[in-house]
């Protein structure tokens, strides 16, 4: 049985538990999924040469944009490589609020939840002006609201639009947390960003994408449990 069949089995008992007992916290673990801070130096030594011709419309500087996704990218991203500046990337680097994955990383998250990413094809020169290997720019396109506070032991704190007034919540991570999810939401997703959850951008992933990123020996990923 491949990977694909395999996830294509276990979505469809999952569907069927949840139709049968009505919406439930998931018994699924899930894992906040960020690239690895840790291991000091410098960090990476790739820097986006064409990052102004690459930022979000009326944006300043180049970040993360309010839409998920690149469709508002004119020119494709051309990295560069300064042995100087830092090492050259893992599999998963942060850059700009955006991952920057690797060929191979990207592959297996397409494999298993293909819908949930958006990719840029980056070029890559070294500094010897040969070719490097292939990146991408990786954004995580899949939002959901799937936490059950009922469930977690999470800190929630409110903050106010500083436009509208509005309130909200934001749920802290602490030493003692707890994140529980609701099957009848996340569904048969295997990454999603947790709206308003202050660690990692909120980047959740199952332990089947967990276990695959393992799988491949994948490097830079940290996935923080939370489970218990």
């Amino acid at each position: 049985m491949t990977v694909s069949q395999s996830l294509d089995t276990w979505s469809d008992a999952m569907t069927t538990q949840t139709k049968l007992s009505g919406h439930r916290s998931s018994a699924r673990k899930f894992f906040v999924m960020q690239p690895d801070p840790r291991g000091g130096g410098k960090g990476h030594g790739v820097k986006i040469e064409n990052e102004d011709a690459l930022k979000y419309p009326g944006f300043i500087v180049f970040v993360r944009a309010p839409q998920p996704g690149f469709s508002y990218f004119t020119e494709k991203p051309r990295l560069i490589y300064d042995k100087r500046a830092g090492r050259m990337p893992r599999d998963l680097e942060l850059y700009a609020g955006y991952w920057l994955v690797s060929e191979r990383m990207r592959q297996v998250l397409e494999d298993v939840d293909a819908e949930g990413f958006a990719f840029a094809e980056c070029s890559f020169i070294l500094p010897d002006g040969s070719t490097g290997p292939q990146y991408y720019l990786c954004d995580i396109v899949r939002t959901l609201d799937a936490l059950d506070e009922h469930a977690s032991t999470v800190l929630v704190e409110i903050d106010k639009d500083h436009d509208t007034g509005e309130e909200f919540k934001i749920y802290c991570v602490i030493s003692t947390t707890k994140l529980v999810f609701r099957d009848d939401i996340v569904g048969s997703s295997h990454i999603f960003r947790q709206i308003r959850l202050a660690r990692g951008g909120g980047t959740i992933c199952d332990a089947a994408l967990r276990a695959a990123c393992k799988a491949a020996g994948l490097t830079g990923i940290q996935f923080e449990d939370f489970n218990s």
